[in-house]
């Protein structure tokens, strides 16, 4: 057998089974998982005074054989217009081919009508075998998984469910600025963990905190995004993951892993395993929640994504889901089904290396404009995932910096207007850090230009930079 880098352990017949984080097959260890009544302490007020739905809780009870449900309030699916729906795919082995998938009957008939409120359960079934090939868990260790809009819908949701008004939270930083506003609005007090190219700062994580205030609740989660982080493009190192992993035990806080980018890993190294793999190394699991994507990969404007982590957190979710949007679409749900059963796992991971291996070429062909056009004038680290370049613009020329001072600059001004006037958009740093303090870093997404923009647009900023240094 031979071990593939993606966590799979490949037989000569070609079938894959789930490899544990330890390199062993997960087969050969008993997996301990934390009791649900651990998890009591960590819901917030809000999830706990949720109740569930009188309609939607009684949903599973229509499944049992010879009941004539009188329940929910369906539209007769006889009166939709829609009879069937077909769509060209590109083959994942050869994109240069298309395949025909066609949504018809009880498939269809899925998509249209009101479905669970955690997914449709075939889909539900193939994204946990995902997880089981992508990081080694399965089903029977106490944790779940349930289908949002998104992986932003399943990130608000967890928030809201874990944290209480005026709660303290862990952040790295500088941090995904889409949950910035989550925690703001909850009045948090945002500790900010500082990161570098192997990620969250562990050694300054354990000095926040073993020094926390006596008679202060210490925060209940600490929020990542371990891959091609957005926006500094650093994939935290395996060495680093495991130190947070010790960290969590050791202060009681759960990992919020957000993952849009675990499939657009292109570093010349194997991946490093994910926080919701590593955990199946320690004494027992439950303190990491997972959310997948797959707007990188399939579809943004489709919505949909996964959380998997403890029953007791993704049934809190849940609750909120049921009173808030029922569920994800059952027709995109239904769209993704018909998809991923038409290619099976072999064909979806062919399709994701394809897909990372787009943005290694984009991501090279930034750097070598940044090479080009900033070089001497900005610094980087070169991005092993995602899609972003987080570099520090040299504001100030030798000339300019006073001696011993610390002072960087700002690029908020430069970026926000001259550069906007210079002709190109990029976004300041300091909007990525909660306390929004100065900052001379940029971050840039590789994502879309062609050649020729890139190019033109660090022509264009380096030609901004060079006026504010005064060396035009």
């Amino acid at each position: 057998m031979a071990t593939h880098s993606d966590g799979i352990l490949v037989s000569a017949s070609g079938i894959s089974t789930p490899v544990g984080a330890n390199g062993y097959h997960a087969a050969e260890k008993v997996v301990k998982s934390l009791p649900a009544d651990f998890y009591t302490g960590f819901l917030s007020d809000a999830a706990k005074e949720r109740k569930p739905s009188p309609i939607r809780g009684l949903f599973p009870l229509e499944n049992k054989p010879g009941v004539i449900s009188l329940l929910a309030g369906k539209p007769n699916d006889a009166m939709f217009p829609f009879k069937s729906l077909s769509f060209n795919i590109a083959s994942p082995t050869d994109p240069s081919q298309e395949q025909s998938i066609s949504l018809s009957g009880k498939d269809l008939s899925a998509g249209l009508q009101y479905g669970p409120t955690g997914g449709l359960p075939r889909l539900l079934k193939w994204f946990i075998g995902l997880q089981g090939l992508s990081h080694g868990r399965k089903s029977g260790e106490g944790w779940s998984l349930s289908i949002g809009n998104g992986s932003q819908d399943s990130i608000y949701k967890a928030v809201n469910a874990l944290v209480n008004p005026g709660d303290a939270v862990l952040v790295e930083s500088p941090v995904y600025a889409g949950v910035i506003p989550m925690f703001k609005t909850l009045h948090c007090e945002q500790i900010e963990v500082e990161t570098d190219a192997d990620g969250v700062c562990s050694h300054l994580l354990r000095n926040i905190l073993e020094n926390w205030p006596v008679g202060k609740p210490k925060p209940k989660v600490l929020y990542t995004v371990p891959y091609g982080c957005n926006p500094t493009g650093m994939t935290a190192t395996l060495e680093r993951r495991k130190e947070v992993l010790q960290l969590a035990r050791e202060h009681n806080f759960l990992i919020l892993e957000d993952d849009p980018y675990f499939y657009l890993y292109f570093g010349k190294a194997a991946r490093p395993l994910s926080y919701f793999q590593l955990e199946l190394d320690e004494p027992e699991v439950g303190r990491v929640i997972r959310f997948d994507s797959f707007s990188k990969i399939l579809s943004a404007g489709m919505r949909i994504g996964f959380a998997s982590g403890p029953k007791p957190i993704i049934d809190a979710m849940d609750l909120h889901t049921g009173t808030a949007n029922l569920q994800a679409s059952s027709l995109i749900q239904a769209i993704t089904l018909a998809l991923v059963e038409e290619w099976g796992y072999n064909n979806f991971f062919a399709h994701t290396r394809a897909v990372a291996d787009f943005y290694r070429e984009k991501r090279d062909v930034f750097e070598s404009a940044l090479n080009a056009h900033l070089g001497g004038l900005a610094e980087w680290s070169t991005p092993e995932a995602g899609m972003f370049f987080w570099f520090k613009l040299l504001l100030l020329s030798p000339h300019q910096t006073p001696t011993g001072s610390a002072d960087e600059g700002d690029s908020e001004d430069l970026i926000r207007t001259k550069a906007y006037e210079g002709g190109v958009l990029a976004l300041p740093g300091t909007v990525f850090l909660p306390n929004g303090r100065k900052t001379a870093f940029v971050r840039a997404s590789f994502s879309l230009c062609t050649e020729e923009q890139v190019n033109e647009a660090l022509k264009r900023l380096r030609a901004v930079l060079l006026k504010e240094r005064g060396q035009a």
